[in-house]
């Protein structure tokens, strides 16, 4: 089998791609054009990506294909309806960054509450050296105890974030688009949710229904204390309504590891918004994590090679 592999999405040169290697001949890439991508993946039966666009026009120039991996839980980069109708399987990896992310969301929300960057910063100035007292706190900081914790969509990384959330002595809340078995926390609608929500973290999958779930109608429920947090995809976000609400004081704070155009664009409203923490999509990137992942989409490909694929998503 030829496998095409964009190996540069997931590695610094620290991830083994080895396994890989055990199932055919295969070819790593890096960044390409759409052009160049075309032209070099018409003769391959296997592809295997993260956040490279696999749609029909792509698909119409490879007509071997037989299998789209996937370096990612997420699939909304890949046509499936289009490799449906080609009878081309895809598979995705599940629960790899579950840890990763929630950890991910909590270090931003300590970061944002706790003002970590302003008092990092005033120290190495040396205001603490020029302080007349033992501790100065111009920035207020706030406790996480006995505040409400919303979470929107109630899939792997959700339930970690609220064990998180709980462990901080928390009020849990959920929405979600299915009524979960045995959830040990208040299930509450989508109004409830902005409502009550002293933070709110967004865990669930970009689709028709949840694109621009935070927006000027849904923001203007939330309290002026609240704090907004999406570690999922930057589409559920209307970024210029979440600035707006950020530099008008309607909602108290954002955190982003996601925004709705990777790389951001230069002109991104939240970019300089008040009192906005932004990664650059960088919650899933411990080496564990993607080594882990990486394992899992190499064994995906060798079940499907041997006829008995796993996590299929078509």
């Amino acid at each position: 089998m030829k496998i095409l592999i964009n190996a540069n999405a997931v590695t610094k040169g620290d991830i083994d791609f080895t396994e890989f290697e055990k199932c055919g001949e295969v070819t790593y890439f890096g960044e390409l054009s759409r052009a160049e991508l075309f032209s070099l993946a018409k003769d391959f039966e296997a592809i295997i990506v993260n956040k490279t666009e696999v749609d029909k026009e792509l698909l119409g120039y490879c007509p071997k294909l037989k299998y789209v991996g996937l370096f990612a839980t997420g699939y909304n980069s890949v046509d499936i309806a289009a490799c449906r109708a080609r009878g081309i399987t895809v598979c995705n990896v599940p629960d790899y960054s579950t840890r990763a992310v929630s950890q991910h969301a909590f270090a931003l929300l300590l970061s944002l509450l706790g003002r970590i960057n302003e008092y990092t910063s005033s120290v190495r100035r040396g205001d603490w050296i020029k302080s007349e007292t033992f501790s100065y706190f111009p920035w207020d900081m706030a406790e996480l105890n006995g505040k409400t914790f919303g979470i929107y969509g109630y899939g792997s990384i959700g339930k970690a974030a609220a064990k998180i959330a709980e462990a901080f002595g928390m009020r849990v809340i959920v929405c979600t688009r299915t009524k979960p078995e045995g959830c040990p926390y208040e299930l509450v609608g989508k109004e409830e949710i902005f409502k009550e929500s002293d933070v709110l973290s967004l865990h669930c999958p970009l689709n028709d229904g949840t694109r621009g779930l935070v927006n000027e109608k849904t923001l203007a429920l939330m309290k002026p204390t609240a704090v907004l947090i999406n570690t999922a995809r930057g589409g559920l976000v209307d970024e210029n309504a979440l600035a707006y609400a950020l530099n008008n004081g309607k909602i108290a704070g954002a955190c982003a590891d996601t925004v709705a155009v990777e790389p951001m664009l230069e002109n991104n409203p939240l970019r300089t918004a008040k009192n906005c923490l932004i990664t650059p999509h960088v919650a899933w990137t411990a080496p564990e994590t993607r080594a882990r992942m990486v394992a899992v989409a190499a064994e995906n490909l060798k079940r499907f090679i041997a006829g008995n694929p796993q996590n299929t998503v078509n």
